[in-house]
């Protein structure tokens, strides 16, 4: 047996703490129920480990999704307490000792047990046009195009956006209202308007009431968010440039 088995057996023995994990099997659950599983209370361990735990050693049906464990990926994404985390960067020693309830993230389509359908916000994605648009020039590009510290601090805490729709799961309006283009679409969408490489124009994809507009100001999309983007205030700063375009539309403010 090698060191980290002994002591991963050792410390299970000695020390636990439940995990109580909402599983839904579409061939066999009508609805979401909960499985309980005792895991090692690891001080170390974040929940991602003992979901993988759980998954190893006690059942392997659990579903869920993950891929980096660093923070960067943004896939291990759920609720964990009632509240989205990433569960790579959330440690069993902010819960003594315990349960940990862990559930699918809200406002999405379970597919099973903890994986969440995507595919709504990927077309949201897709429809802020989240790229450089350069007029009138034809790919391959070959010219370079330099920005100064300050044109890149314009908009760099937008590009830290993972993905990982933690935004979306706490957004009290994307919840209710599924047409809503949600935080995370319009904040991508601000980044790419506030670099000074880009040429395009989204006010017609951001001037909406599923857009902008269906915004109420909650903030819990900032609150959330593991890499400290605000799409808070990317909403608030593309209400004030909708407004003084529709007052003085040849503006591009």
């Amino acid at each position: 047996m090698t060191d980290t088995a002994e002591t991963i057996r050792q410390q299970a023995a000695a020390r636990t703490i439940r995990l109580e994990v909402a599983r839904y099997r579409p061939e066999q659950d009508g609805e979401p129920v909960f499985q309980s599983y005792d895991v090692p209370l690891m001080d170390d361990w974040a929940v991602l480990d003992g979901l993988n735990y759980v998954k190893d050693r006690l059942d392997g049906t659990l579903s869920f999704r993950w891929s980096c464990r660093m923070g960067i990926c943004g896939s291990c994404g759920m609720n964990v307490n009632g509240e989205p985390r990433l569960t790579c960067g959330t440690f069993f020693t902010e819960y003594g000792e315990g349960p940990i309830r862990i559930e699918p993230l809200k406002g999405f389509p379970v597919i099973r047990d903890l994986v969440v359908d995507i595919d709504d916000f990927l077309v949201k994605l897709q429809h802020v046009k989240p790229w450089l648009i350069r007029e009138g020039e034809e790919l391959p590009l070959t010219a370079e195009y330099a920005q100064t510290p300050e044109q890149l601090e314009a908009y760099k805490q937008y590009s830290m956006c993972i993905n990982c729709l933690l935004c979306y799961s706490a957004c009290p309006v994307y919840v209710l209202d599924p047409d809503f283009l949600g935080p995370a679409a319009i904040a991508l969408a601000q980044r790419y308007n506030l670099d000074s490489r880009d040429q395009g124009d989204r006010f017609d994809l951001l001037n909406l009431d599923e857009a902008v507009w269906g915004c109420t100001f909650v903030g819990e999309c900032t609150k959330v968010c593991p890499k400290h983007v605000d799409p808070a205030e990317a909403i608030q700063r593309y209400k004030l440039t909708a407004a003084i375009r529709s007052i003085l539309p040849w503006s591009r403010g």
